[in-house]
């Protein structure tokens, strides 16, 4: 089981691996047991992805007010109105700020000094889901900013902006993560590109072969 919490009815929650479903409430809990361990199947319908099914055994569940977003935004259905973190809400400080630095800016689990060197690459590769076409662009906005529709605040040709300079210092972090992998650790770089997205793993080939 990848998080120890165990949820039940009406629980908020977010897919940590895919932040941009958005704020999902739980609508059945089933305890089961795997491989000896204990996990839930949980049926959640969530904002962007609708009604989906998962094992806590593999889906990595974690409460909503624990989601791992640069602006994190959360819909209060009780009172219509938007709570964001502690520190400020994320419209001020687009305001006080560059919006496309805000945007720009990589999810804490690839950056954090006191995760593993593997878990960040790991975490980084699985950026490379997101692309600048179709849906993954308002996908990609809306794990940047926890927004259930980004097109409220931003139009499409300004989203696109912010994606290029997005995946600029995406795959900047991941050549940096990639050498200091080599030094201390290069056994975690196949185990971090399991499962990745084919366009990360490529990305991370390449970062190799030009060392």
């Amino acid at each position: 089981m990848i998080a120890q919490d165990v949820f039940g009815f009406g629980d908020r929650v977010v897919h940590a691996g895919k932040p941009e479903w958005g704020i999902g409430v739980v609508s059945s809990a089933q305890n089961l047991s795997q491989d000896g361990k204990a996990c839930q199947r949980l049926t959640i319908r969530f904002e962007r992805a609708g009604l989906k099914t998962l094992s806590t055994a593999v889906a990595d569940i974690r409460p909503a007010d624990q989601a791992d977003a640069p602006a994190r935004q959360i819909r209060s259905e009780s009172e219509g109105a938007t709570t964001t973190e502690s520190n400020g809400s994320w419209l001020q400080e687009l305001e006080a700020g560059d919006p496309a630095e805000v945007m720009a800016r990589l999810p804490q689990s690839c950056t954090d000094p006191f995760q593993s060197i593997g878990n960040r690459i790991k975490a980084t590769l699985g950026l490379f889901r997101f692309s600048d076409s179709g849906g993954s662009l308002l996908d990609w906005a809306a794990a940047q900013t926890g927004m259930k529709d980004p097109l409220s605040r931003f139009n499409r040709h300004e989203l696109e902006q912010f994606f290029a300079r997005f995946q600029t210092n995406r795959d900047a972090h991941l050549r940096r993560l990639a050498a200091e992998a080599l030094k201390k650790d290069p056994g975690c770089l196949r185990e971090a590109a399991k499962n990745a997205p084919p366009k990360g793993v490529d990305m991370l080939r390449g970062c190799l072969v030009k060392r």
